[in-house]
């Protein structure tokens, strides 16, 4: 069955970060749902869980090597493609610290990965979307809406995203492509254990110590509550598929009442209030 009209029967997606998580459940559901599937990720010796989930779920996808923060990786990935119909920047890795604390380096690093990553592909990807009149889907994150405590460098740069993003979209319209950020709150998924803590993140943490100590009580009992990684996939493929995409689509119940606070919140007292009770 083609998908927004075009008479096409079979459309191309490629999606970064497929190893595990998100992008590794939207590789299979998109799979699923009748896309041929472009899965890549920065080592591909890691592609296992990705393929056996692939061939439980009775279908293929294609493997490819991206790492999104090297050009010429992105420019190898994208070599041969003569159509693409929707890229799914899923790529991205968690952080957790406070500038005080750590070297500006550490946040460039974050930046490079979250922010930059997603620019790396987009770019190469838009001459190929706008040939097929197609869509760019960004999975950003409630950190992208609000700023969260230890957060500092991630939020920055999901918040760089949504900015980006959001500025695009009329811009790639004009073009007829479409422009969406997917916006989860806590999932359960391998990104938490990704972060890359240290066991002795307490000691280092000095003076923060025991906000740090409260933050991560409160983490943890907000990720034991987390949606899964496939219901955030079946959003995503839904978005894929929508003849009318949302501009905005956050992904739960929860994550639509954490970022209504920030949208409603004029003059940031109640965003403040949230977040300080979280440290505090």
């Amino acid at each position: 069955m083609s998908k927004w009209g075009t008479g096409i029967s079979t459309k191309t997606v490629l999606i970064t970060g497929t190893s595990s998580g998100i992008g590794l459940s939207t590789a299979v559901a998109a799979a699923r749902s009748g896309w041929q599937v472009i899965a890549t990720m920065r080592d591909t010796t890691k592609a296992g869980a990705l393929l056996a989930a692939a061939e439980e779920a009775g279908v293929a996808v294609e493997v490819r090597a991206l790492d999104v923060t090297d050009p010429a990786s992105v420019e190898a990935c994208l070599a041969g493609l003569d159509r693409l119909d929707a890229l799914v920047n899923n790529a991205g890795a968690g952080h957790v610290g406070t500038l005080e604390r750590e070297s500006v380096e550490d946040v460039r690093a974050v930046m490079e990965v979250n922010f930059f990553g997603v620019l790396h592909v987009t770019k190469a990807a838009l001459p190929l979307l706008r040939a097929s009149k197609g869509r760019v889907l960004t999975v950003t994150s409630v950190g992208g809406v609000i700023g969260q405590p230890f957060n500092e460098a991630y939020c920055a740069a999901k918040f760089a995203v949504e900015g980006f993003m959001e500025s695009l979209a009329p811009v790639a319209a004009t073009a007829g492509v479409r422009v969406s950020v997917v916006e989860p709150g806590a999932v359960a998924s391998e990104f938490v254990s990704n972060v890359g803590l240290p066991d002795d993140a307490l000691e280092q943490a000095g003076p923060y110590a025991p906000a740090l100590s409260r933050y991560l009580e409160r983490t943890r009992e907000a990720f034991a509550q987390a949606q899964t990684s496939q219901d955030v996939a079946t959003r995503i493929v839904d978005l894929l598929a929508a003849e009318r995409p949302a501009f905005r689509v956050l992904t739960s119940d929860a994550a639509r009442a954490f970022a209504g606070t920030k949208l409603k919140d004029l003059d940031g007292s109640a965003v403040q209030a949230l977040t300080n009770s979280w440290v505090a």
